[in-house]
Parts: structure tokens; C-alpha cells; sequence
């Protein structure tokens, strides 16, 4: 499935959780993991270890040649799968994307360590005056990593 498509679902769901929970005909509580399709596993896993932060979470030993798995949150991880073959699409910052949340005044601290690794991004001040920075990962999936809403 090409992250175009994986968006779109994204968007589907998001847009029907409220009907559906006004429905009450499915209760959702919140995402379990994001699956994606990834290249090359060991360059992918060490991106989002040692570059995005996030702590491995243990495979199955069946699928640890396959699969990598990180948290995001309490019951919310990303998994990495392997067999990407086509480029990542639509992977610039007004399209497909996914969102992860960065410490209130975190972003000239997480810009200066981009820096210093060499890494691209792109970084703009949110309507609200929140800091909002993008980064691509190896495959090209686009990161915002987003400030909380200034209060």
C-alpha cells in the first residue's frame, strides 16, 4: 500500500471516529500503531532509534528479519515493515505526513542536533505560534514534529 493510500485511510478514519462514536456503533479509544513500509529495516530502525528517539519495542522472534517495532506513547507504537521497492510519494510537508508531539520550547534545541547530524528540515512558526519541524526519514516519509499549542 503506497503512503498515499495509507494516508488516505488515515483521514477516513479520522473523519468517521465521530460519526461512528455518535453512532455508538464502534468505540475507539485511540490508535494502536502506525505501520510503514520501509526500504531498508536496519538504516530505517536506526533513523527513528538514534535520530527521532523513539525506544525499540521486542519483536517476535518470527518476524525480527522483517518487522521493527518502536513506542510512541503508552499503547501507541510505529512499526517499521520491510519490502518497500517503489519511492515513498506525495512526501512533502502540505501532503502526506504523519505528526509526532516534541516538548513545549524543544524545537531550536531538536534543530541545532538536525544540524549537527547534517540532516534537511524545515521549520515554520504555526498559526498560534507554536514551532512546527519537518523531517524526512530515509525512505521519504515526511515527520512533523509539532509544539504544543502556545498558551
Amino acid at each position: 500500500m503506497n503512503y498515499f493510500r495509507l494516508t488516505t485511510v488515515f483521514l477516513l478514519l479520522a473523519t468517521f471516529t465521530s460519526f461512528a462514536q455518535s453512532q455508538s456503533a464502534i468505540e475507539i479509544l485511540g490508535y494502536n500503531h502506525v505501520g510503514l513500509y520501509v526500504k531498508n529495516l536496519p538504516e530505517s530502525a536506526k533513523f527513528y532509534r538514534e535520530i527521532i528517539g523513539l525506544k525499540p519495542v521486542d519483536v517476535p522472534d518470527n518476524l525480527v528479519a522483517i518487522r521493527r517495532w518502536f513506542q510512541i506513547a503508552p499503547n501507541q507504537q510505529l512499526h517499521l515493515l520491510l519490502g518497500r521497492n517503489e519511492p515513498v510519494t506525495n512526501n512533502d510537508k502540505n501532503g502526506g505526513h504523519f505528526s509526532l508531539t516534541i516538548p513545549k520550547n524543544s524545537a531550536d534545541k531538536i534543530e541545532a542536533f538536525l544540524k549537527e547530524k547534517g540532516l534537511p528540515y524545515v521549520r515554520q512558526k504555526r498559526f498560534d505560534g507554536a514551532f512546527q519541524i519537518y523531517v524526512t526519514d530515509p525512505d521519504g516519509y515526511v515527520i512533523e514534529l509539532n509544539e504544543p499549542k502556545v498558551e
